[in-house]
């Protein structure tokens, strides 16, 4: 699998995976009906480094990393993540995670942060614990999940 940086030619890739994520929302704070455009100029906006996942020329992945915060809270990282539905399973996520961790330390960044995990998304959860992430905060019914009711989001930190 080869990780790099997105192209605009990736771009329709890029939306079949994001556009099952947002919809279905469990993971994203994004609204559901969030249109193409919308949802492409996030993901790919200027203030962040997208990248996808390849494996034999088919996207795989998508992440994008970008300073968790302007100013004095710019030195920490924060990322975000989707795989392909049929893709899941097979390490596309830590791969990229791994990525992400190697490229941030590389562009100087001191840590890692993620703002919002939606605890429900457990596989998430496992793998970021994996990758020596840790909880430093729980978000009590922050998530409106839309199967579940309220579920706690958590914010998960780790040094680089």
């Amino acid at each position: 699998m080869q990780i790099r940086h997105a192209r605009q030619e990736d771009r329709p890739a890029i939306w079949r995976i994001v556009e099952p994520t947002i919809r279905a929302g469990e993971t994203y704070t994004l609204p559901r009906d969030m249109s193409e455009a919308d949802a492409l100029a996030y993901w790919i906006g200027a203030d962040r480094e997208t990248f996808v996942a390849e494996d034999e020329g088919r996207i795989l992945g998508t992440y994008n990393l970008r300073a968790n915060q302007p100013g004095g809270g710019a030195h920490v990282a924060n990322c975000g993540y989707m795989t392909a539905a049929d893709a899941n399973g097979r390490g596309v996520a830590r791969a990229m995670c791994e990525h992400s961790l190697r490229y941030a330390r590389e562009r100087g960044f001191t840590a890692m942060q993620f703002n919002f995990v939606v605890s429900s998304n457990e596989r998430a959860v496992k793998l970021w614990q994996g990758l020596g992430f840790e909880t430093v905060e729980h978000l009590p019914g922050a998530f409106l999940h839309p199967r579940l009711g309220y579920v706690d989001a958590l914010v998960m930190f780790r040094s680089l």
